[in-house]
């Protein structure tokens, strides 16, 4: 096994994790937020908009099973990466999507990536590309909200409008 790790933030972090939780290859996926500068921000001071900080997830993965460039189109297909305000309903700072990218050759798939998606949108791509930097677990009762909450999950990605009812 050949463990990584990568941090995405795209929104309510609960729906964000969705997707991964059943990913081939994935080892865990924690809750959390980076990209401030404030230390141990809780969630209320988060969603609240009181700290530089953004809800991510840090996904855990064995590369021998799963590719960076694999999460990274799970990523992108679970996003608006035109939106630069917060994502669907979700919306302010702490809300927008961002990579935090750990090295030039992480930094170099993501620009890789999005180039891509540009060309074939026509559309520029708003995601910031962050160097990784501290991240922080969020309270114990948002890891695994989505597996231990379905219906709850359920309704919060159709209210937020990421999910269309059926």
């Amino acid at each position: 096994m050949k463990e990584n790790y990568c941090i995405f933030a795209g929104g309510c972090f609960w729906c964000i994790a969705m997707p991964f939780y059943e990913t081939k290859g994935v080892i865990k996926v924690l809750s959390g937020y980076s990209g401030g500068k404030e230390i141990n921000p809780t969630y209320k001071q988060v969603k609240a908009q009181e700290t530089s900080h953004k809800e991510c997830i840090k996904i855990i993965y064995d590369e021998e099973i799963v590719s960076y460039e694999e999460l990274l189109d799970i990523y992108f297909n679970h996003i608006d990466p035109y939106d630069d305000g917060g994502q669907f309903i979700d919306r302010g700072e702490s809300y927008t999507t961002a990579i935090f990218y750990k090295n030039h050759e992480m930094l170099k798939k993501i620009k890789e990536y999005i180039l891509r998606i540009e060309r074939v949108s026509n559309k520029e791509v708003k995601v910031k590309l962050t160097e990784e930097c501290e991240f922080y677990l969020a309270e114990e009762y948002h890891q695994e909200y989505g597996l231990k909450n379905p219906d709850a999950i359920e309704k919060e990605l159709i209210e937020s409008g990421r999910k269309k009812r059926v």
